[in-house]
């Protein structure tokens, strides 16, 4: 499996006014109820440095449309009908017509709400006395919060202790006293064992973030509205971020009966490829080990359910560098004034890779969500800078004598080149010692002239890589 680490640095996003919301056009939607659905022959097979997945479409593994459209009806009243927007630059620079689907905009400021209200408004009236349990890396649990303290029904939320404060006390706001909040845990898999085994021990209902049937209909409302707003006859491309599966699945369970030749791509965070490796095996798998920065899509093992439905529907789903959504984070924040979560900029970072497949289509990407902690932001721009090439941090190994760090600095370093962290302690004991130094520069050619220099004066060094241990020290 082959990666591409190519920093999008060329992306020229549009500003807010540059954004069209087309207008709503009533639902009216073909629906082919054939039992298996054929790929279009005209289309283009996708080529990308990624695993290729073609297994022919099963409908009897889809929710079906009338339960989606029915969802639809239940939760429209309470949700936020987010815009389908246009975007005009990344339109001209694709030269595709790109949309964006606006659920960062969304009451919770995320999708989640959609499928939270159409799970638990289905409780029977008689078993709402019954506490709802569910575990959440924040999104999720914003939407059974504001559901729970809407319906009046208590909740128990299990979250782990690394989730975003933005999230944790959004979490508090929107559930106010039907709400009780856990920390449990580093990842969401671990905050999900401990709230399942309290819930079957005080026989609560449990209300799943993405392996639930009535979820994914919910979920699957967000296709309803793209399909409404957008004016073509035919969207060809649809974009959406992966984490546990649900909301693909429901969005993917929509298209492929209602407008089968559109060609569905998810995207999952690199270091956290779940849905991936299971397609790839054929099988749900619990990975050993995640990075959880892109927070709102970082699980270890994804739904039984999503598994079965993306798997027989993807085209491709895609791995993207933790340092691309980064970019993607910073480009949509500086230049569009969007500011979106991790997991929210997943659908935009993968078009670079199908810039020749998307030219002249109509394709929509889904912003999931804008729950970001802006103490986040240094990081993020950080991560961002490493990956376009720009910041580096490594140990060097300096002589340890009178002069060596000015040396270090006068002869390798170049007039443009900045140094934004420096760690030394000389150690009169030895012949050489190390020092953490982090560098910035203006384009990464200009690294190689000093990675060129240290080696003439026989200095070494090795270069810290955002995915090793040691790397967490710096964020």
């Amino acid at each position: 499996m082959q990666i591409s680490k190519k920093a999008h640095s060329s992306l020229n996003l549009a500003n807010n006014d540059l954004l069209q919301t087309p207008d709503k056009k009533p639902t009216n939607h073909h629906v082919n109820k054939s039992n298996k659905q054929e790929e279009s022959t005209t289309k283009e097979p996708i080529e990308v440095d990624v695993l290729t997945y073609n297994h022919p479409s099963n409908n009897w593994k889809l929710i079906p449309v009338s339960n989606i459209f029915g969802a639809y009806k239940r939760v429209k009243n309470v949700i936020t009908r987010t815009p389908t927007q246009k975007s005009m630059k990344l339109s001209e620079y694709f030269g595709a017509n790109i949309y964006i689907k606006r659920e960062d905009l969304q009451i919770v400021r995320s999708y989640k709400l959609r499928g939270a209200y159409n799970k638990i408004i289905s409780i029977p009236e008689s078993e709402r006395h019954r506490t709802v349990f569910c575990s959440s890396a924040g999104n999720h649990a914003q939407g059974v919060a504001y559901v729970c303290n809407l319906l009046k029904i208590n909740c128990i939320i299990y979250m782990p202790t690394n989730t975003p404060s933005i999230k944790f006390n959004a979490v508090r706001s929107w559930g106010k006293q039907y709400v009780q909040i856990e920390l449990v845990g580093d990842t969401f898999d671990e905050s999900f064992r401990a709230s399942k085994e309290r819930c079957n021990t005080e026989n609560g209902i449990y209300v799943h973030a993405f392996d639930d049937e009535k979820i994914i209909e919910g979920q699957g409302t967000i296709a309803v509205e793209i399909l409404e707003d957008i004016p073509e006859s035919k969207i060809d491309f649809v974009f959406f971020p992966v984490g546990g599966g649900g909301c693909g699945a429901g969005i993917s369970s929509y298209f492929k009966q209602v407008n089968p030749e559109t060609i569905l791509i998810g995207v999952e965070p690199e270091g956290s490829p779940s849905m991936y490796e299971a397609i790839k095996q054929q099988q749900v798998v619990e990975l050993d080990t995640i990075n959880t920065f892109v927070d709102g899509a970082a699980i270890k093992k994804s739904g039984a359910k999503p598994f079965e439905i993306l798997n027989s529907v993807l085209k491709d789903i895609v791995l993207i560098p933790e340092g691309h959504v980064c970019t993607t984070m910073m480009k949509l924040f500086n230049e569009e004034g969007i500011l979106v979560e991790p997991a929210g900029a997943l659908a935009i970072s993968a078009l670079d890779k199908f810039k020749d497949q998307i030219r002249g289509k109509t394709v929509v990407c889904l912003i999931s969500g804008s729950n970001n902690d802006l103490g986040r932001m240094t990081d993020i721009r950080m991560l961002s800078e490493i990956h376009q090439g720009l910041q580096y941090y490594m140990f060097v190994n300096f002589f340890q004598k009178p002069g060596a760090l000015k040396q270090f600095i006068i002869q390798c370093l170049g007039p443009t080149d900045e140094i934004t962290n420096l760690e030394y302690t000389r150690k009169n004991n030895r012949e050489k010692g190390p020092a953490l130094v982090g560098i910035k520069v203006k384009k990464p050619q200009d690294f190689e002239a000093i990675k060129n220099k240290m080696e003439e004066l026989k200095i070494t060094h090795r270069i810290l890589q955002p995915n090793q241990e040691i790397f967490k020290m710096l964020l």
